[in-house]
């Protein structure tokens, strides 16, 4: 497989500096959603459950940035051509979940931060305090933490049909679809 088979260096670090930072965001997300404050107060204390909201907002915004870089690059760099081998349905459902997975990973950080600004709570950055962008409206943050929680359970599906394609790609397949994305030769 040459370099025009894969996707550029910045590409390949972005995907897993991605990885590193929606694993631990999901994570964090779906315990403070089931538990909510109270519980993870109770459970953490409040010093731990702050931290954690302030983690997981951080890690969202974060999430957003990279995520823009990514579907700039994404729109300029294009991607490389589909591996030969692939069926016509390994290719459309490879371009349908990565679309999909952009689309979440774009649209959930605008949500939590849309939500968390309704709530009147604060939209952090690790010290800092963002602009909320809209008034507080409480019944509109309820509506709009109820849409962030089902982004995340929809990531969540689409990362596991992402992950079991690759693991399918690189350990049953050896197609060289793993291959485009690794930062191995």
């Amino acid at each position: 497989m040459s370099e025009a088979d894969r996707y550029t260096l910045v590409q390949r670090l972005l995907h897993w500096l991605l990885a590193l930072l929606v694993i631990p965001a999901l994570g964090v997300g779906m315990t403070l959603g089931w538990l909510g404050f109270e519980g993870a107060r109770d459970a953490f204390g409040v010093e731990v459950t702050n931290a954690l909201y302030t983690g997981h907002k951080t890690m969202g915004v974060l999430i957003l940035a990279l995520m823009t870089l990514r579907l700039v690059l994404r729109l300029t760099l294009g991607a490389p051509p589909p591996v030969p081998t692939l069926t016509w349905f390994e290719r459309l459902a490879s371009q349908v979940v990565h679309a999909l997975i952009y689309l979440v990973l774009l649209a959930q950080p605008i949500v939590g931060w849309l939500a968390t600004a309704a709530g009147g709570y604060p939209v952090q950055f690790f010290a800092w305090t963002l602009p909320g962008l809209i008034a507080k409206d409480t019944d509109l943050s309820e509506n709009l933490f109820q849409l962030h929680g089902v982004l995340g359970w929809a990531l969540l599906a689409l990362l596991a049909l992402h992950i079991g394609a690759a693991i399918m790609h690189g350990y049953l397949k050896r197609d060289g679809v793993m291959r485009r994305m690794s930062l191995f030769r």
